[in-house]
């Protein structure tokens, strides 16, 4: 831990130097290093990793760290899926209001309403999107990138940020993969088996389930826990990015690269809605910002991304945030250093007008 710390705060002490020059060169008020050093007094306490990537759309500048490794993105993936189906829209392949049949497939464990639905009902693109970011709804991502397909969504993503994001899957597809770590069969798990699975609360249980869903005795199940699992999974990169990759597939959204003006706006109001993640970068915020975003949770990952307006910044163009930490077991804890991150971005001056001048 401590030559872990060590190699971190040598990366924040250069990146602080750096940042510094960038500032004075400029002859912009020098809100980098004071949100560097924050940063590194939040990581240094983390038994787990932080990861972050902050970028000033307005003058460019940014400051990083640990932000060109691999992070698990877990739901930050459904961002690149809403676009994909907006630029349907704009295409006109669909609109909005069109009503998409529910498969038994379609179904993942998760928050949102599309599971209070049964296969064969038919539900809006605009429920089923609103529902994906809003609520974080895996069945209705699931249906959605059904609807694109997951070649259109993979090949957005190259197209909008072509270096650092591995390949993105269906939700359902990330347990039978996590799953599959256990017991190969597994691979095969329908929409169904994978909500009774979630209905077991407790790790032993939910194997114990997973066995009995396959047809096996627990004794043929991998002789690991299901913590050792999801570590498994994470390996393998499957839905991870660089949070630098992930900024410029945001940057490209608030720039009007990804989309045409209406769908932009619409994107950013429905990320402006969004219900999950309230203890976590937006507690720290001025109670005044506005946090178009999106959040990600899955066991000992969680990430928190998008787009910031103050009223004292008015119409210049917003400060961008990618944040997440790994390796924390404690939801609260992890959440915490969210909210941390939130809390030295407010103290760091670029949400002022004074990061303007």
């Amino acid at each position: 831990m401590r030559s872990r710390l060590l190699a971190r705060t040598l990366f924040v002490a250069l990146a602080a130097a750096l940042a510094g020059t960038a500032t004075a060169e400029t002859g912009r008020p020098d809100w980098q290093e004071p949100l560097l050093e924050r940063l590194q007094a939040t990581a240094a306490k983390q038994d787990g990793e932080l990861g972050v990537y902050v970028k000033d759309l307005h003058s460019n500048l940014a400051v990083t760290l640990q932000a060109e490794r691999l992070w698990y993105m877990a739901s930050g993936i459904k961002v690149p899926v809403a676009i994909a189906v907006l630029r349907g829209v704009e295409r006109g392949d669909w609109q909005l209001d069109t009503r998409l049949p529910l498969a038994a497939n379609d179904f993942v464990d998760g928050a949102g309403s599309t599971n209070q639905y049964g296969p064969g009902e038919r539900l809006s693109v605009r429920f089923l999107l609103e529902q994906m970011i809003i609520y974080s709804d895996n069945t209705a991502t699931d249906r959605l990138i059904r609807l694109v397909s997951l070649d259109a969504v993979n090949a957005l993503v190259r197209e909008l940020a072509p270096e650092g994001f591995e390949p993105i899957t269906t939700l359902g597809d990330v347990r039978r993969h996590i799953y599959a770590e256990l017991h190969p069969a597994a691979a095969k798990l329908g929409g169904r088996d994978l909500l009774r699975l979630r209905q077991a609360r407790q790790d032993d249980a939910r194997l114990n389930r997973l066995a009995e869903l396959l047809g096996v005795p627990r004794s043929a199940l991998a002789p690991i826990s299901l913590g050792s699992a999801y570590t498994a999974y994470y390996r393998s990169n499957l839905n991870a990015a660089t949070l630098s990759a992930y900024g410029e597939l945001l940057e490209r959204l608030a720039d009007g690269q990804a989309l045409g003006q209406a769908q932009t706006a619409y994107l950013l109001a429905v990320m402006g809605r969004v219900k999950t993640g309230s203890k976590r970068i937006i507690a720290g915020l001025p109670k005044d910002a506005h946090f178009a975003h999106k959040t990600g949770t899955q066991r000992a990952r969680i990430c928190d991304s998008g787009l910031i307006r103050t009223p004292e910044r008015g119409a210049a163009e917003p400060v961008l945030i990618v944040a997440c930490v790994e390796g924390e077991l404690s939801l609260a804890k992890a959440e915490r250093t969210l909210r941390q991150v939130g809390e030295a971005l407010s103290a760091s001056g670029v949400l002022t007008r004074d990061a303007l001048n």
